[in-house]
Parts: structure tokens; sequence; C-alpha cells
């Protein structure tokens, strides 16, 4: 659009054109407030997509106040493009997680790689090094031929950005439940390491420095995609294609470079990616943190396309650039740096004493807005909140208590279910060996990455169980946090802190938002009592078709030291004559497990309970026994129970297990009780192991023969099965539905 075609502001607000861009009457009425004028069609634009829920949280904000986001060795919380946490010897781990469902539902690819592009953008504008990533993925049932459609293009979109720019990605998660078929989640966490000297902030301080431009050129892919973002996917959706973004890696890649060497430069003030709402946020952002302001001339911005509008530059989201504040007098420095990588670098503007966005272009000044109203004064909103009729019904359901005629079906049929299956089809497709760093590689509890040229490592999950935080939001928000701890423990790691991807439906009904408060009162809870502060994430709401909303998903991705090389633990069973023992009793709970949903179709019931004071005992107590080498390999039980538990600890590990469970076999094998290990240690070692973990009761051996038997306290056969038979279920799940032609 030309500006001659723009509407003029009396236009903006007689026809309410201001409702197309995302702002509600209301809110039009506050921009008109601040500015002492009606906004033009610019400004209307950027107030739209500064003010989406994507970019503000305007609904979430008030729950995020929860979350403990400081501890000793925080070094950065919420606030910039990712956290930072000390790990001695002054070094840092960066880290953020965040999503790109809505652009996955409509170009799933793209939506994918754009998502893995802006998180690594995120990271290295820290000044960081990014040297992993992790997804966390949640689709429909792949018996839909539209899900594997999705699927595949999403984990292609993945795998074809993050193996181009030559980081590895090294873990992640994937689940199938009904509800994501018409809005899958994709969230995407990257993982850098920095030197404390280097780390840098998204601020553009000193009036009359420099702002530069630098990446690639703008063009109109991805306008408005902040606000696209932050309403329901519905059939008009698709004609919202151009909202998604195209991505570059082979940019992205001399982008990295050039900014690794970029933040050496003293002559670097403030650097931040141009994210959602692209030049908009960036800037205006920029500026809010530093107390000042910035103005552009537009007409010095690199466009891709003839004859941009103020409009199309602002609110584009074209990948692969950055915004950079220079210290006056010092350009050449960047640019000489820039050249060398053979990147797009340009003065557009300069940081200014009066805290105020303004915008010229062809002369004119076309927006002059101020900056705080942007960043930090959007609406912020506490919507009402309805217990969920949901959650009513299912407190009051009597514990289901499943007769099984045949252990060893249950089991192949469980190690089948796509969310338990190997997910071998996903990460072989991801170059995960990249960097030469990853010492243990997807599939374990963990990915672990060794620091170079130091005798520690990192240890690095993402976790959610959904099912569990509908049936009971504030239990289930406990368990996401604790299960990503476990994960980070049976690695033998000290968790540190996390970044989280909170994805809801609509904060509008009130029963979402409900489920919203009391979730992450559970995370919050849990964070506190596991010592794992909050050091950044993102809010994804609107997660909702005409069929309805996505189960409550909040995703945690943490990160853990490990101290010395020789803790990294892995869940394979060792060596035959190893004792096997597991760490807490088995209840009967089967709400919202892998075996309700596989024999009953839907899930139903009360969440597993959790305490979190037993949860930091044993994983205290089991780090403990790991640093102390009296572990041979450590396995949380999660889905499916600890018969899963066992077979995926048995599969590729050339060795069998011989194991007595309790009376009650079905609980024992298949209930999803929280907070409980599979344990293998050393002949050796047992008597140290049994005085560091008290509560630890032995169940049997590995073998030699490989094969999984279980007996009954009376010595009969419950479940055999060969590690052959174990491994082909399990291993063949995935791709065999995937070829489906159904």
């Amino acid at each position: 659009m030309s500006l001659l075609l723009e509407p003029s502001p009396e236009k903006i607000k007689s026809d309410k054109i201001y409702q197309e861009m995302g702002l509600t009457d209301e809110e039009f009425t506050m921009a008109e407030q601040i500015l002492g004028r009606t906004p033009n069609y610019t400004e209307t634009g950027l107030f739209s997509v500064m003010w989406s829920e994507h970019c503000s949280y305007k609904h979430s904000k008030v729950l995020l106040k929860k979350f403990p986001v400081h501890g000793e060795k925080v070094l950065q919380g919420p606030g910039e493009g990712a956290g930072i946490i000390d790990i001695g010897d002054e070094q840092a781990v960066v880290f953020k997680i965040e999503s790109h469902n809505h652009p996955s539902a409509i170009e799933p690819y793209q939506g994918a790689a754009t998502g893995v592009g802006g998180i690594l953008r995120d990271v290295f504008s820290m000044g960081a090094k990014p040297v992993a990533l992790l997804n966390s993925l949640r689709f429909g049932e792949l018996t839909s031929p539209r899900v594997r459609y999705l699927f595949e293009e999403v984990v292609a979109g993945i795998a074809g950005y993050g193996n181009c720019v030559g980081v590895p990605t090294v873990g992640g998660e994937v689940q199938f439940d009904p509800c994501y078929e018409g809005n899958p989640l994709v969230n995407a966490m990257c993982v850098g390491l920095i030197d404390h000297k280097d780390i840098q902030k998204g601020q553009a301080k000193g009036a009359g420095n420099t702002v530069m431009y630098v990446g690639a050129s703008t063009g109109k892919d991805g306008i408005h995609g902040a606000t696209f973002a932050s309403e329901e996917l519905s059939e008009e959706s698709e004609s919202k294609r151009p909202s998604v973004q195209v991505g570059d890696p082979f940019m992205e890649k001399l982008l990295l470079e050039a900014c690794l060497e970029l933040v050496q430069s003293d002559a670097l003030v403030g650097i931040q990616d141009m994210g959602a709402a692209g030049l908009t946020s960036s800037s205006a952002e920029m500026a809010s943190k530093a107390g000042s302001g910035i103005e552009m001339d537009l007409d010095k911005v690199p466009q891709r396309e003839k004859n941009m509008t103020p409009y199309e530059m602002m609110l584009s989201e074209s990948q692969e650039r950055m915004l950079l504040v220079v210290e006056k007098g010092r350009e050449q420095e960047i640019k000489d740096i820039c050249d060398k990588w053979g990147l797009i670098c340009a003065e557009v503007g300069h940081v200014t004493e009066e805290k105020r966005l303004r915008l010229n272009h062809k002369g004119e000044m076309v927006a002059d807005v101020p900056v705080d109203a942007l960043a930090e004064e959007a609406p912020v909103y506490h919507p009402p909140s309805t217990e969920h009729a949901a959650y009513k019904v299912n407190q009051q359901i009597e514990e289901t208590i499943f007769h099984l005629d045949d252990m060893k079906k249950t089991l192949l049929d469980l190690l089948q279910q796509p969310t338990i299956a190997s997910k071998e089809w996903v990460y072989d497709q991801y170059d995960y060996m990249v960097q030469t760093n990853t010492v243990v590689h997807p599939g374990s509890d963990a990915a672990v990455l060794r620091v170079r040229g130091k005798n520690k490592a990192l240890a690095m999950s993402t976790d959610s169980n959904s099912r569990y935080i509908y049936l009971d939001p504030e239990a289930g928000g406990k368990i996401a946090v604790a299960e990503a701890a476990r994960n980070i423990v049976c690695s033998g790691g000290v968790p540190l802190g996390l970044t989280d991807c909170l994805n809801y439906g609509s904060p509008e009904n009130p029963e979402i938002y409900w489920q919203l408060e009391k979730s992450t009162d559970g995370m919050s809870t849990a964070c506190e009592e596991l010592n794992t502060p909050v050091i950044g994430g993102n809010v994804s709401l609107y997660n909702e078709t005409k069929d309805g909303a996505v189960y409550p998903t909040p995703v945690v991705g943490m990160v853990g030291l490990i101290e010395n090389l020789d803790h990294i633990t892995t869940q394979e069973f060792k060596h035959a004559g190893d004792i096997i023992y597991v760490i807490g009793e088995a209840k009967p709970e089967f709400g919202g497990s892998e075996l309700q949903k596989m024999l009953e179709g839907d899930i139903s019931g009360r969440a597993p309970f959790i305490d979190l004071e037993t949860e930091k005992l044993r994983q205290t107590q089991l780090l403990q026994a790991i640093q102390q080498r009296s572990v041979a390999s450590a396995h949380d039980i999660a889905e499916g129970g600890l018969a899963v538990a066992a077979a995926e600890s048995l599969i590729g590990s050339g060795v069998g297990a011989q194991m007595t469970v309790d009376e009650d076999a079905v609980a024992e094998l298949f209930s999803e009780t929280q907070s409980r290990f599979l344990v293998t240690v050393p002949k050796d070692k047992q008597k140290a192991f049994e005085e560091i973990v008290p509560e630890a009761r032995e169940l049997g051996i590995v073998t030699e023969e490989e094969a999984l038997t279980i007996y009954s306290p009376a010595g009969k056969i419950v479940l055999q099965a060969e590690a052959e038979e174990l491994e082909s279920a399990w291993k063949g799940a995935i791709p065999c539905l995937v070829k489906s032609k159904d």
C-alpha cells in the first residue's frame, strides 16, 4: 500500500480499521490518549504489534510475576533476548525457548525453520555461541494424513535450518494427542555458552550514538506475524500465509559469526534481534530499556522490494536481521566486520535523549510515539477465571483398576504408542554431532554436551505432560518442572534453572485462564522447592480452532551442570551382574496415563499425586550416589511406567534383565506414579548406594541373556519378552505410521 492509499487517522477511527490490526476499541482509545491525537496508519500498526499478546504478554504478565527469577548463579533473568546462568570459570550458559505454533500450522516447513532461526538469534544476540538446539513438539494422531504432513514438514524444517547453520539439535520431545489436530505446537530451544566478559544487552544507550541495521534486507514477509500469533486459528488463517516468514540458514550462519566477532568490539553499545514485530520491537525495546529514544530514517533501511511503506518496513518480520547501537564515530569498525562476512550493514538512525520513537520517510516524520508506551505500557489484563468443568468431573472419578490378561502384549502395545515410541525417525534427520561436543545423543533422559577445554558438561532437556495438566493444572505444573529436573539428575547434572513456553487456548475463556493460573501456580511452587529459577521464556495463547483449545501445555526447558565428566550417566543398562533398583513405590495411578489412553481411547480421572519434598529428597540422594560413582545407569519412570522404563533401558544395551515385582503387577509395571527412578548399581557399589538412597528397593539383576523377564513374588513369570521384540515394537512404530497411506 502506498502512503497515498493509506487511510487517514479519521478513517482509521471511523471505520474501526484498527480492529483488523488486532486492537480493541478500548486499546485504540488508550493510544489516542497517549499521543494526544488519533494515530496515523503507521502508528496504529506500531501499537497493534507491540500490544499484541505475542509481544506484550498482556493477559499473562500478572501470572509471570509469580515465578522465582533470582538465584545466586543467575546473571540475567527475564527481560533480555535470553537468560544467563553462571557455570563457573568465568563462563555462563545462555538459553531460551520460544513458540512458532501458528506459522507452523499454516506453513509447517518455514514455520518450524524460522522458529529455529529466531531462537538462535535470541542467544547469539547476548554474545553467546549457540552450542545446542532442542525442541518440544505436539501433533494430533499420526493416523491423520494432515497430521502426518505437518509432522514430516515440521521435522524437515527444524532439520533443514539447524543442520545448515551448524548447530546440533541434540534433544527434545514429541507427543501426540487429538487436541493438537488443527493446532500443532512447535517450541524451539537454544543453548549457548559465553564468557562473562562478553555478555551483551539489547539497550540503546548514549544520545547521539548510531543505530545500525545488519543482516538480510527487509521484505514483506511476516508483516503482522505477532498479531497473527495472537489470535485463534480459523478457516481464514490459510489466507495469512504471507504472515509466515521465510528463513535463510546460510545468511543466519554469516550473521551468527559476524555477531560473535562484533561483541568483541567495545564500539558495540547494544544489540538485539529483530524478532516478533521486527524493527518496531527491537528499536522500541532497546530504547525503553536504556531510558532513551531512537530516531530513524526509513529510506536508509535495506529493502528487498520497491516502494515499501513505513508501515510495511516497521512491521515486517523478515528473518536474519539485527539492530545495533554503535558508539558514534566508530561505525567503520562495525562495517568492516560486516563486510568481512558479506553482510548488509546500514546506518539507519541515532539514539536521542527524548524517550520517543521517531520515524522519517521521504522527508516527512511518519511516526512519533513514546517508546515506553510501546514497550512497557501495553494494557495489562487479569481476566476472570472459573474452575474448569472437566476438572470438577475428573476429581470425582474413582481410580480405574485395570485387569490385564497379557502383560507382554500390553507392554509391546505401549511401546508402539507414538508418544512413547522411539523418536529415532525424528532425530536421525538432525545433525546432532556437529561441533563434536555431543556426549549423550538424543534418546536418553537428557542430552549432554561437554564444555570444551573443561572437565564439565551441560545436561539439557525439554519436558511437559499436558494430559496431567488438563486433568489437574496445579499438580501437572509441578510435575512438568519435576520431570525436567529428574531428567537432568538422571544424567548426572545439577539442575540450574529453566526457560518455559506456556502454550494455552484463549485467555478470554475463564476456564482456560483458570488452567493458566493454576498450572503457573504449580510450576512456581516446584521451581521454589527444586531451586530452579525461571530465567526467561515465552507465552503462546489462542492455540485453538473451531473444535476447541489444545490441552494446557507449559513446556519446561531445563539446563543442568555436570560438574565432572565422570558423573555423566545414561539410561541404558551396562553390565551383566549389576543390581537393579527402583526408587519410589508405585500406586494405582492411571489418570492421564499412556495405559489409560491406549485402553480407553481418552483420559479421565485424577492426575498422579506429587509431593515436592519427596521429589527433592530423591533427586538429591540419587545425584549424590551418581557423583560418588555408585550408579551404572539411571532412568526416570515416566510415560508407560516401570515396564516401559525397563524396556527403554534394555534396548540397544546388549544385556537383559530379571526383576521381581509386587503382587499388584499392573500398578507396579504401568502406573505413572511420580518421583520414581529405575537404577542399576555395580555389585561392589551396592552397600555404598543403599547407604545414600535408603528407600531404594532391589528389583533384580542385569543378565547376559538379552530378554526382559519379570516375576511375581511367588516366582511365577508375569512378563517375558526378548529384547529384539521390544526393540522392534519401539523402533518401528513411527516409521510405519508415517509411511501409512490410509
